[in-house]
């Protein structure tokens, strides 16, 4: 079975599916035919065929289990290097301010190790290894707070939608009111 979108199973998980192809490959051995071994072991005749074909290419170590999918991409020494690149700041890697975006760091992930990254990715990548999300500390220098005050009472109400009044009516957009 695959699991999309970075689900998966425990190492303990995986040891018991890769105990039942072995269980299936003591069963081709002995001859037995693919629906036999599917009740049997509780998993659909398909995977059975599958891991009969692989079993035949390859032998029992073509139902071994390949390990984690999720292996990390990057060593312990591109790790430090991306760490002390992200300290240099993004004006040296050319981008106009100083905001490291999950974006701009996939970025210079695949530029520097010429990996690829999600976005996603790349946040769980950072999470592993300390790092985490930052807000400013202060507020940008050109704010004007009595600006933002005017505004709140003046403009935003003329923008803001007015809400539809409560009248009897039809759920039917077509034929208001038809009774």
């Amino acid at each position: 079975m695959r699991y999309a979108q970075g689900g998966g199973l425990t190492d303990a998980g995986r040891a018991a599916r890769e105990r039942v192809r072995l269980q299936a490959v003591e069963r081709f051995e002995d001859g037995q035919k693919s629906r036999e071994i599917a009740v049997a072991l509780r998993v659909s005749e398909r995977s059975v065929e599958r891991w009969r074909r692989q079993w035949r290419e390859r032998g029992e170590g073509g139902v071994l289990s390949k390990g984690s999918p999720g292996r990390p991409r990057l060593s312990d020494s591109q790790i430090a290097r991306l760490e002390r690149e992200l300290e240099r700041g993004p004006l040296v890697h050319g981008w106009a301010d100083q905001r490291w975006t999950l974006a701009r760091i996939k970025t210079l992930i695949g530029r520097l190790f010429h990996v690829s990254y999600t976005v996603e990715g790349t946040w769980l990548l950072l999470k592993r290894h300390g790092w985490s999300w930052q807000q400013p500390a202060r507020r940008a220098v050109e704010r004007d707070d009595a600006a933002v005050g005017v505004w709140k009472k003046e403009t935003w109400p003329r923008v803001r939608a007015s809400r539809r009044r409560v009248t009897a009516g039809s759920s039917s957009r077509t034929k208001p009111v038809s009774r």
